[in-house]
């Protein structure tokens, strides 16, 4: 008898130590699979992270600062990108980008000219490409049941961003009521919220010379024109950078930036934008163009960012 006792005593401390190893295990398995839950939900478990990003000539002009954009992206760790200008990218090329920021999904407008892009982490669908009628082009892509358009419109034609506008004004019209709709990209043109910062008269001489030398059509009756995003305003699309404003802003603008390059290019611009509809609005936390010592060099556009609730 003491000998069974003896070997129940062990069989139960064995009983008692095996379920602590299986606990622990458990336990463990769970805060990995926590850790990977969130890695893959981007920025946080609540919040659903956007960038907008003027590249500037695919990093062609100066390749040395691709590097350090790249760097900046992985440390940004968005959950979908809208990029402009990749010029001689392919789509291997933009593939092999996103990875950096933690992307396994990825679209490219096209390969000739000023290509736009598209990045997610999560499974891009409905992709729809549309050139005709379109200087650069148009992609909309549909991520987490919301329609994006990766905008890019004419860069010094008024007349024609009008007519690119009223494309995708009618596009947005289309889709099945009630779509959740984002538009995030370089709009090329100008505010009406922004109006009292250009009151300094300083771009209208500077655009009558480009409309004058290289026969562009920058300016409306010899001034700025506002009517490209007055009719997305109309049409009840948020301006989601002007809605997060805060009573201590200050304008910055969008471009140019620091970074060196040829030829006169004018006085601070808010060119680069994200509208959405109302729904959509309600759920922004947080909408900026980040203007500090690393994008001011990173190209001549700035980057828009934009956190909505998940």
């Amino acid at each position: 008898m003491p000998f069974l006792n003896f070997l129940k005593k062990k069989a139960m401390k064995f009983f008692h130590f095996y379920l602590r190893i299986c606990l622990i295990i458990i336990i463990a398995c769970g805060v990995i699979a926590c850790n990977q839950t969130t890695k893959d939900a981007g920025t946080s478990d609540t919040n659903f992270k956007l960038i907008t990003y003027n590249v500037w000539y695919g990093f062609t002009k100066v390749p040395e600062r691709k590097e350090m954009w790249l760097k900046w992206m992985e440390e940004q760790n968005p959950d979908i990108v809208s990029l402009q200008e990749l010029n001689e990218y392919t789509p291997e090329m933009l593939s092999k980008d996103a990875e950096r920021w933690g992307h396994g999904y990825s679209i490219l407008l096209k390969q000739e000219g000023f290509p736009t892009g598209f990045t997610s982490r999560y499974p891009i669908e409905d992709i729809q490409k549309f050139m005709e009628g379109f200087h650069h082009g148009l992609l909309r892509v549909k991520v987490k049941e919301k329609f994006i358009y990766i905008i890019h419109l004419h860069p010094s034609n008024w007349k024609t961003r009008n007519r690119e506008i009223d494309f995708i004004i009618s596009d947005i019209k289309g889709l099945p009521r009630g779509s959740q709709v984002i538009l995030a990209g370089d709009f090329n043109t100008f505010s009406s919220y922004d109006s009292i910062f250009y009151s300094h008269s300083q771009l209208e001489p500077f655009f009558n010379a480009r409309d004058e030398a290289y026969n562009e059509v920058n300016l409306r009756d010899g001034k700025l024109d506002y009517s490209v995003l007055d009719k997305l305003l109309v049409s009840g699309l948020v301006d989601l950078e002007y809605k997060m404003r805060s009573p201590e802003y200050q304008f910055t603008g969008s471009f140019p930036t620091l970074i060196e390059k040829e030829g006169e290019h004018g006085d601070q611009r808010r060119l680069d934008y994200v509208f959405s509809d109302n729904e959509t609005a309600s759920a922004v936390i947080h909408a900026e163009i980040i203007a500090d010592d690393v994008t001011l060099k990173l190209s001549d556009h700035l980057p828009m960012v934009v956190k909505f609730k998940k």
